[in-house]
Order: structure tokens, then C-alpha cells, then sequence
């Protein structure tokens, strides 16, 4: 990646959110995953980008450069990264995967400043059927289990193991990616712990969908589990301005196993929306 700086900014609570800055062009905001933090979500895709965009790569509170702060609720959340994009000089486009799809729906639901919003498979978990709760319930419970052994990096390949394939979870193990975000399995644990208990507006819930103006453009792979899936469809049924693209051969793992396509696809959405903002 060229030229890379770093940008920080300071939240309503006092918590600095910082976050690596990556390119030259037309700003873009990663949005990452619930389990590591903004450059091992991202760095790998955003190495397709740096000549078209500059890439903002923030981490949530306790991970990647920024502060620590119990509170990881989602309104918490999108409260950082509006604080984060309202600090930047132009209008930016958001990126997120899977929850960090999530979040950047709610985040456009609330903000002027988003000119458009690539959400890759955001999980609308409400969706899931009772085998799928329970396979879930399964892996979490397990993961926290690894986590009071101390067993990071365990905990984390557990957590995965609803969410990948088996042949993601592979590509995964072989990139470092559980080894990296093991650091972060308390910091995930206290996390979902907060989504369970949150109460208030979410991308789940139609309002929040329906207020969105910029463009939005649901990404997703051929190859995904059936949530992803059903959680894409809702998502571009209740955006006004939205569509769903397909990337062949991909699962939810993309941004690991084939971050070029992702890119690609980024790219053509994000290139004309830039040109008329």
C-alpha cells in the first residue's frame, strides 16, 4: 500500500477512534467485522484500491489504534464512525463487511455525508431460522469457553466456524487471520454480549433501511451460507436506491480469500458515485 498516514478523532465521550489512511482519491470508509479490527479486516482488499481511493481504515473502541471504552453498543458505534466521517473534508463512501455492513447502513441512515454505501453480506441475524440459532449458539458458547482457557486464537476459529466454510475457515487459518484477532476475543465477547441487549434502532428494522438516500449497492457471493443471503435481499428490498450484486466463486470470507473481486466490484459501484459527488 502507498503512502500511508494515520487519522484520529475524538468522540462525544472522549474515546479516540483512529484509524490507518491508505491511496490518494476520492475518499472510502472500511467499516470492519466484529471480530478483528480495520486493517486485518480490509488491508488485503484495499491493496486493490490505493490508486483509485484514499482508504480509511478505523478500528472500533479497544482495537487497532483507537481508545478502549466498555461501551460497544451500536448506537455507540455509529456515533464514532458519524464522528469519524464528519471530520473528513468531503463526502465519503462507506464499506462495510458483515456487521461492519451493519453498521454502515445505520451510519448512511443518519448522515448527509455518505454519498454511497457498499455493505458486503451485512447479517440481519433476526433472519435465521432455528437450526441456525442453534448452530450459532453453539459456536459462541464454544468460543467463550476457548476464551476462559486462554485459548485466543482457538476461541476464534470456533466463532468462524458458523459463519465460513470449511475452505474459508482454511484460507483463514493460513493467512494469520485467527492469530491476529485472538487479541480481540474479549473485546468480541462483550460486544456480542451488548448487540444481545440493545434495544434501540438497528439496520434490521425498515425505518432505519427506508431513511437511506445514497445509492446502495448489497454485495454478496454465490457461495455463501443462506443467511448472508436472505439478510442481502431484505436489505435491498427496504433500501429505497439499492441493488444486490453477486461476485462469483466468493463466501462470506471475500475480503481474506479474494479480495481482488471485492475490490473490483468497489470499485465500479464507487468510481461513477465519486464522479458525481
Amino acid at each position: 500500500m502507498s503512502n500511508q498516514r494515520t487519522h484520529y478523532v475524538t468522540t462525544t465521550d472522549g474515546v479516540t477512534i483512529g484509524g490507518t489512511v491508505h491511496g490518494q482519491g476520492p475518499p472510502l470508509v472500511f467499516l470492519q467485522g466484529a471480530v478483528g479490527d480495520g486493517d486485518i479486516d480490509w488491508n488485503r482488499v484495499v491493496a486493490h484500491l490505493t490508486g483509485r481511493f484514499t482508504c480509511h481504515l478505523p478500528s472500533m473502541r479497544g482495537r487497532g489504534l483507537s481508545g478502549d471504552h466498555p461501551d460497544l453498543g451500536p448506537g455507540r458505534r455509529a456515533e464514532d464512525i458519524l464522528t469519524y466521517i464528519g471530520s473528513m473534508e468531503q463526502p465519503t463512501g462507506l464499506v462495510g463487511w458483515s456487521g461492519g455492513g451493519n453498521l454502515a447502513l445505520a451510519v448512511a441512515a443518519q448522515s448527509d455525508a455518505v454519498n454511497a454505501v457498499a455493505p458486503f453480506e451485512p447479517g440481519i441475524l433476526s433472519l435465521m431460522d432455528e437450526q441456525e440459532q442453534a448452530v450459532a449458539g453453539a459456536a459462541m458458547a464454544h468460543t467463550g469457553e476457548l476464551a476462559a482457557d486462554g485459548r485466543l486464537t482457538a476461541a476464534v476459529r470456533a466463532f468462524f466456524g458458523w459463519v465460513f466454510n470449511d475452505e474459508e475457515i482454511a484460507v483463514a487459518e493460513d493467512a494469520g487471520y485467527f492469530e491476529a484477532a485472538g487479541r480481540y476475543v474479549t473485546k468480541l465477547l462483550n460486544l456480542l454480549q451488548q448487540e444481545m441487549e440493545y434495544e434501540g434502532p438497528t439496520a434490521a428494522d425498515p425505518a432505519v433501511l427506508g431513511a437511506i438516500s445514497a445509492p446502495v449497492l448489497v454485495l454478496l457471493g454465490s457461495e455463501t451460507k443462506p443467511l448472508w443471503t436472505r439478510s442481502a435481499r431484505y436489505v435491498a428490498d427496504h433500501v429505497p436506491n439499492a441493488r444486490m450484486q453477486e461476485i462469483p466463486g466468493v463466501g462470506h470470507a471475500a475480503p481474506l480469500t479474494h479480495p481482488e473481486a471485492l475490490a473490483e466490484a468497489l470499485t465500479e459501484f464507487f468510481a461513477p458515485a465519486q464522479q458525481l459527488a
